[in-house]
């Protein structure tokens, strides 16, 4: 069984229809959950999920999926093959190899990862950026071969701050080896808050390009 289902804000909707709650059914034991961030990955892992045994939730965000009424990131577009083909459910992508810090993340947060990345790429700071695609299974190796080759980490999350999966990567990084970071992590979430339907006000709790900027050069300088 596949369940489907459109997660995100970003286009004033109100907290019942705004939140990704990704994390809510990733703490339940049984089902697997895979997030797309491309058109490429869409498909691949709907085929997969489909083919899978295991019952799977699958969450699109609005932002990335083409909803006419909100602002399309250019690099949610891109070719889909015609032919069958399958992402692995629980592999993890490097989309944007560097060697000055890990951001690890999901979902639409991957192309504003992408765009800080190359804006902060002029002022000298490389990111690694890892595109997760799966939460349940998770692919932590990847996660901890990219910290270990940047010693610093900083996880972006559309879903809520406490109790979600940017506490899940601190706790995988911890419990294997803290030594592999040279400055304390850091996080960009929702805070425990409803998401507020007035337009400043959600942009001032969801993981903007802005937030992860400052995050970025907290980390770095410290």
């Amino acid at each position: 069984m596949v369940v489907t289902t459109a997660v995100g804000g970003g286009y004033s909707d109100g907290a019942q229809h705004s939140q990704c709650l990704w994390g809510t059914f990733a703490h339940l034991p049984g089902m697997k959950i895979v997030v797309p961030s491309t058109p490429y990955d869409a498909k691949g892992l709907m085929t997969a999920a489909i083919r899978d045994d295991n019952p799977v939730v699958y969450m699109f965000h609005k932002g990335v999926m083409g909803l006419p009424w909100m602002a399309k990131n250019p690099r949610a577009t891109g070719p889909v093959p015609e032919e069958p083909y399958e992402v692995p459910i629980g592999r993890a992508a490097v989309v944007r190899e560097g060697g000055d810090a890990t951001v690890v993340t999901v979902s639409l947060s991957v192309h504003h990862a992408l765009d800080v990345a190359e804006e902060l790429a002029a002022d000298g700071i490389d990111l690694e950026v890892v595109d997760l695609r799966s939460l349940k299974p998770l692919d932590r190796e990847t996660v901890l071969a990219s910290v270990a080759k940047t010693g610093r980490l900083l996880v972006v999350d559309e879903d809520y701050l406490s109790y979600g999966l940017s506490g899940e990567i601190a706790a995988t990084v911890a419990e294997t080896d803290p030594g592999l970071l040279r400055s304390p992590m850091r996080r960009v979430a929702v805070p425990d808050v409803p998401i507020p339907y007035a337009h400043p006000l959600e942009y001032a709790v969801l993981p903007t390009r802005d937030r992860i900027r400052e995050a970025v050069h907290h980390l770095v300088r410290a």
